[in-house]
């Protein structure tokens, strides 16, 4: 008797919990970031709610200091406009504040005397953004950071280190784009709700 008891004590806790889990993720949605509310209570895209790919478009980018942080803003500039280059009439500025930088991250002993710290033999090449998104009168919409690491090696070549660490930054850059396009799509999405 004592063995059924606990069978059935047990099918019922299972019961109840798998209850207990299907209420509770009843209420969780989840949505393509690009979707259009039209089958919300929302009233229908228009000139005065425009859809987020729409709003994403309208984002322009400061301007860049070099090489690297002009490679990202290209990026952003692709990926806000989706191809179609930037905006003739922005409703938004993003301003990157960039900083990129490589770092020794191993070292190994050649085997000289003469040399007791060694030589690096792999690096890490890490870009970081602390990013503000201003609309058209200037307010603060969104603002985050974001922060991406790459690594390389060192072969004992110099051309071939350099070369390395330029593609390592390369990398990072536009990882660190990816990153900055989806915090700010995010931002938008939850702010037009």
């Amino acid at each position: 008797m004592s063995d059924r008891f606990f069978r059935l004590f047990n099918a019922c806790i299972v019961t109840a919990i798998s209850c207990a889990a299907a209420i509770a993720l009843s209420g969780c949605v989840v949505k393509p970031l690009y979707s259009s509310d039209t089958a919300t209570v929302r009233p229908a895209q228009d000139s005065k709610n425009p859809g987020l790919q729409a709003e994403l478009a309208s984002v322009s980018i400061e301007p860049a200091g070099d090489v690297l942080s002009q490679r990202v803003r290209n990026r952003l500039i692709f990926l806000f406009g989706r191809g179609a280059g930037e905006p003739a009439s922005p409703a938004y500025r993003l301003q990157l504040n960039l900083n990129m930088a490589s770092l020794a991250s191993a070292s190994e002993s050649i085997g000289d005397k003469t040399d007791k710290t060694g030589r690096p033999t792999a690096g890490v090449a890490q870009a970081t953004s602390n990013f503000v998104l201003f609309d058209r009168d200037g307010h603060a919409v969104a603002a985050g950071n974001r922060s991406v690491s790459a690594s390389f090696d060192r072969p004992r070549r110099e051309f071939a280190t350099l070369r390395a660490n330029r593609d390592a930054l390369e990398r990072a850059g536009d990882e660190l784009a990816e990153q900055i396009f989806l915090a700010v799509a995010q931002k938008l999405r939850q702010r037009s709700r």
